[in-house]
C-alpha cells in the first residue's frame, strides 16, 4: 500500500469512527480544538496533517496510533523500541 492509499484509508476509517458516534464534524471540531478545514482535509486524506492535531482528533473519537514494525524499510533495518545505545 502507497502513502496516498493509507492516508484514504485513514480518513475514511476516521469518518466512519465519527459517524458511528453520531457526531456531526463540527462536534468533533470543537470537542478536539481543531479547525473545521483541518478535519475536511484529515477524512479526505490529505498527505500533510499535523501529529498533535490527529492526535487530539483520535482521542476524542476513543482511538490511538499504534506503531507496527512491517520489516526492513529501504534496505534499513528498523530499531523501533529498543532504544539508542
Amino acid at each position: 500500500m502507497n502513502s496516498t492509499q493509507a492516508n484514504r484509508r485513514l480518513g475514511e476509517a476516521l469518518r466512519r469512527r465519527r459517524r458511528s458516534l453520531a457526531l456531526s464534524q463540527l462536534q468533533l471540531c470543537d470537542l478536539a480544538g481543531v479547525g473545521p478545514a483541518f478535519l475536511y482535509d484529515l477524512e479526505k486524506g490529505k498527505p500533510t496533517v499535523r501529529l498533535d492535531k490527529l492526535l487530539a482528533v483520535l482521542e476524542v473519537l476513543g482511538l490511538g496510533l499504534e506503531l507496527v514494525e512491517r520489516g526492513d524499510v529501504l534496505g534499513v533495518a528498523s530499531n523501533l523500541g529498543e532504544g539508542r545505545k
